[in-house]
């Protein structure tokens, strides 16, 4: 079978599209299927060409079996709301063209970058083939939920164009259950249409290992208790909370650690100077493969985002990292994550965006500082992701 792929996001770049997309179809291609995945110049989230990649109009590589097309784009960093909205249409468009040329059986279109699913629904048209839309995020409610922009005529457009994509597709995937639920009551999509692929572990590259010594003292974090975020900086993830409660810590064997970048990154770095945070260490990112060595070092592993209804129908990549590394998880995200984490008791969930409970809840497990009982092998069993790879293919394949 053959399945071309529209992305936005692929490696090297290491965000959560990127790291999902490159996974599945990575397992794919072992499976037997020959996929095509049209993407730009690596750029996440800063806005820059990645090192060895140049901003072309059409370039091609092969990564692990798959034939990645890389089209040019305006690219602009993970902030502003025009540029991003130029970025996007940018790769809508160049993604189409691209795809008009490529021979394949089914399409495939992920959100939630949506313009990209457009492209996606426009070479269904033109070349009459089927299209399944993967559904990563309920956008364009995800905009309003962290407050970039409220209900106007152009938020009513996108909602417009997000209904028809849903109608449209042949297939969707989604990465909750919820997702899922709130597609078939609110926009009236048959249930059987839809399938819910979660995101999932990647038990080649995260695994439990013994705190990395070696980094914890170039970093001057011997013998502290660490909380750490790993991951982007943006406006969903109220990490300026965060660092009002670590100003709230006198527990000086307390370190709170951030390795990522984003749209928030100065004004964090601006926040932590201005606090005189002495508890707070924060990184720029690393390639993926070195992940694994700051999560190694955490004794609490953060996730964190804004106090939302929008925000507890999703299920944060960071969780599945952090469960398969044995590193008990502080929460801060209600509803299906929530139940995750107590289900699997792999951690705590405190009440986004209120202080007291996330102060209690991390001197809880502080206190607790044992893993040997919680539910980590049971999730890594579950949600192995070359499984859930195989169940997507099998959903588009039927």
């Amino acid at each position: 079978m053959k399945i071309l792929f529209l992305t936005d996001n692929f490696p090297p770049e290491f965000n959560a599209p990127a790291t999902r997309t490159f996974e599945h179809t990575k397992e794919w291609v072992k499976a037997g299927a020959e996929v095509t995945v049209i993407t730009c110049a690596p750029n996440f989230p800063e806005g820059k060409v990645f090192e060895g990649y140049k901003n072309k109009v059409y370039q091609t590589e092969y990564v692990e079996g798959i034939k990645v097309i890389r089209v040019g784009t305006y690219i602009s960093a993970n902030k502003g709301f025009v540029k991003r909205t130029l970025d996007y249409l940018s790769f809508m468009f160049a993604s189409f063209f691209a795809g008009l040329f490529v021979n394949t059986d089914v399409i495939v279109a992920t959100s939630p970058q949506f313009f990209t699913v457009i492209s996606g629904r426009w070479l269904s048209f033109w070349k009459r083939k089927r299209w399944v839309m993967e559904v990563r995020d309920l956008w364009p409610e995800s905009i309003k939920a962290v407050g970039a922009m409220d209900t106007n005529p152009v938020i009513s457009f996108f909602e417009f164009l997000e209904h028809r994509m849903y109608k449209s597709a042949w297939k969707i995937i989604t990465v909750t259950d919820s997702f899922k639920k709130e597609l078939v009551q609110k926009h009236h999509i048959p249930a059987t249409k839809i399938e819910v692929v979660k995101n999932g572990i990647n038990t080649d590259m995260f695994v439990p290992e013994p705190k990395n010594e070696t980094l914890a003292n170039k970093l001057g974090l011997n013998g502290k208790f660490i909380v750490g975020y790993i991951g982007t900086h943006g406006m969903a993830h109220k990490l300026d909370f965060i660092l009002d409660c670590a100003k709230e810590i006198s527990d000086e064997e307390v370190h709170f650690l951030f390795l990522g970048t984003g749209a928030e990154k100065e004004n964090l770095l601006e926040q932590k100077t201005r606090l005189g945070l002495k508890n707070v260490t924060l990184l720029n990112p690393v390639p993926k493969n070195e992940v694994s060595q700051y999560i190694s070092l955490l004794d609490v592993g953060l996730v964190n985002l804004r106090k939302s209804e929008t925000f507890k129908s999703v299920l944060p990549s960071k969780i599945f990292e952090l469960a398969a590394m044995n590193k008990p998880i502080l929460l801060g995200v209600e509803g299906e994550s929530k139940l995750l984490v107590e289900q699997y008791d792999i951690g705590m969930a405190f009440e986004p965006e209120n202080k007291k409970d996330f102060l209690d809840k991390l001197q809880l497990l502080k206190n607790e500082h044992n893993t040997s009982n919680r539910g980590f092998n049971n999730m890594v069993k579950d949600f192995d992701r070359k499984n859930l790879a195989l169940k997507m293919l099998r959903f588009v394949q039927n």
